[in-house]
């Protein structure tokens, strides 16, 4: 073949492709652009009658004053915590209104997360009852969660000067007879929906989703500190191995007590600073029992103070849907409402009953109400180490010997009786 039919065989073998795909593309569908509908209303009409209608204006200034404990239970504290938390968060959270729209007033804003935390309701369910849009809503969450925890953080932090262990320390010592001890440590599971491009990394052994509240609490309720959204995986020796607690308490850098030690349960390593059970392996002596004791009703106020947060705090009750950096910001805040209602508002925050009490005559155990109220936040996973040093053994038996001596309690027979 010469080279000009070469040239020519090449040149028809392009047209002909080239037709070819013509063709296909005639007998493909025509696809239709989506096109992006144009908005009818900046502002749908039921929402701009917020303010006529608004849950702000009628329903909480109603039980405002005419039933503020209605209010109380709605929003978590009276109108006049309301008042006082407004003023500290205002400052942070007042915008300018703009030639297109009012800006939404920062009371506005504070009840919405405020009632978002207490109820667990829906965006959708605020939407409905607050006429605030649901992405407005989604906006203006984590700023007003943040403002909140800054302006009430004072209301949660490590003790650092010997004075403030102190007062601790008595604590323990005058409520639950547990001397030389600092804080009970703890940590619950907080129910979440599985993050995006997570795998497995938050399912936990239970069997659902969660990120990890980790707090140190003292013998009033109050967390002294949290350590806030190590997923759901991980436990509680794993947390507390790598948590600033334990490098502050080693490192001196929070001036923890020289011999002072801390309770929790068998999750926990044992060391010179963390008291544990004895293992219920084989039978145990009556020392050993009677420490178990003792230990129990030390560490039962980390418990409660769970309970009480979650039966309080209702988003707490169900999983949260929301991405893991903003549940933190949720649990981050609740706990320092907590810390600050059960400090400036103690009889309303904490009604008698709402906590276990202990009957010292039949050495039984009354629950408290948040028991009957809510059973979400679990237990976290415990260790399977039980490795500890001979110092760590000598200092928890010598708290068994002073159980059985001088630091011995008249109902504490009664409860070796029971067993």
């Amino acid at each position: 073949m010469s080279s000009c039919e070469e040239n020519f065989s090449t040149a028809f073998g392009i047209v002909c492709d080239l037709v070819e795909i013509e063709i296909l593309k005639s007998a493909e569908p025509a696809q239709k652009k989506r096109k992006r509908s144009k908005r009818s209303v900046w502002v749908r009409p039921w929402i701009t009658r917020r303010k006529m209608y608004g849950f702000s204006t009628t329903l909480l200034s109603e039980t405002r004053e005419e039933d503020p404990k209605s209010f109380r239970n709605f929003l978590r504290m009276s109108p006049e915590k309301f008042d006082e938390l407004l003023i500290l968060v205002k400052p942070y959270l007042t915008k300018n209104d703009t030639t297109f729209r009012e800006a939404i007033p920062v009371k506005l804003k504070l009840e919405v997360v405020l009632a978002y935390l207490a109820t667990g309701c829906s965006f959708g369910m605020l939407e409905a009852c607050f006429r605030v849009p649901k992405p407005t809503i989604s906006q203006f969450l984590v700023p007003v969660l943040q403002t909140i925890s800054t302006v009430l953080k004072k209301n949660l932090q490590v003790p650092s000067t010997a004075e403030e262990w102190r007062v601790v320390m008595e604590g323990f010592n005058s409520k639950w007879n547990f001397p030389n001890c600092y804080g009970a440590l703890d940590g619950k599971h907080v129910r979440i929906q599985c993050p995006p491009c997570s795998n497995s990394n938050y399912y936990n052994y239970k069997g659902f989703f969660s990120t990890i509240l980790f707090a140190l609490v003292d013998a009033n309720y109050k967390f002294i500190y949290v350590d806030i959204g190590k997923n759901g995986r991980v436990n509680d020796a794993s947390i507390f191995r790598e948590c600033s607690l334990k490098k502050g308490i080693e490192n001196g850098t929070i001036r923890f007590p020289k011999g002072g030690v801390l309770v929790g349960d068998d999750a926990f390593p044992l060391s010179h600073y963390m008291m544990k059970p004895y293992a219920h392996h084989g039978s145990l002596t009556e020392g050993e029992i009677i420490f178990n004791y003792r230990l129990s009703r030390a560490r039962r106020v980390v418990e409660n103070a769970f309970g009480i947060l979650v039966s309080r705090f209702r988003i707490l009750t169900r999983p949260i849907d929301l991405v893991p950096q903003k549940v933190d910001e949720i649990v981050k805040t609740v706990c320092c409402l907590h810390n600050w209602l059960r400090q400036t508002s103690p009889s309303t925050y904490f009604p008698f009953g709402c906590v276990d009490h202990e009957d010292l005559e039949s050495c039984s155990i009354i629950p408290g109400t948040w028991r009957n109220e809510i059973s979400e936040m679990q237990p976290m996973q415990a260790s399977s180490s039980r490795n500890y040093t001979k110092d760590a053994a000598a200092i928890r038996n010598s708290y068994k010997d002073h159980f059985m001596g001088p630091g011995a309690v008249e109902w504490q027979w009664k409860h070796l009786n029971r067993q």
